[in-house]
């Protein structure tokens, strides 16, 4: 078994309360060496660099909506392709002759399951009860 700890928090539990009081040690109050320079102050250099980064930006959205816009494109036209688009009962009648197949065969590998396991019923209700080989 674990050891216990004092005010540790199990999964499942909530954290400990904070219990109120004087905080431990005050936090000490100091001075910016320089004054911050107002947000409508920026340099030449600062908006340049704003205005290059804003347009880089914008040139990484447009393509990435392009390319989405372009995949869905090409999704559209893939589903529409007269391949892909079964035409008429005889495209339907294919399909369903198809599927038909595959369910036969799983049929017919049942049955011979069942047949098998019905025959070892049979061999052995033979060997207890008729012949007496094992003895009850």
């Amino acid at each position: 078994m674990a050891k216990r700890q004092r005010g540790g928090a199990r999964p499942g539990q909530r954290a400990p309360m904070q219990r109120g009081g004087r905080p431990a040690a005050p936090a000490p109050a100091t001075r910016p060496a320089a004054p911050p320079k107002p947000a409508s102050s920026l340099s030449d250099d600062e908006l340049a660099r704003a205005a290059e980064l804003e347009a880089r930006i914008l040139a990484e959205e447009q393509a990435a909506t392009s390319s989405a816009a372009r995949g869905r494109d090409r999704r559209r036209a893939s589903a529409i392709t007269p391949s892909a688009r079964p035409r008429g009962a005889a495209a339907l009648t294919a399909v369903a002759d198809d599927e038909y197949r595959f369910v036969m065969s799983d049929l017919r590998k049942i049955a011979v399951v069942f047949a098998m396991v019905f025959g070892l019923l049979i061999l052995s209700w033979l060997l207890i009860v008729v012949t007496g080989v094992v003895a009850v």
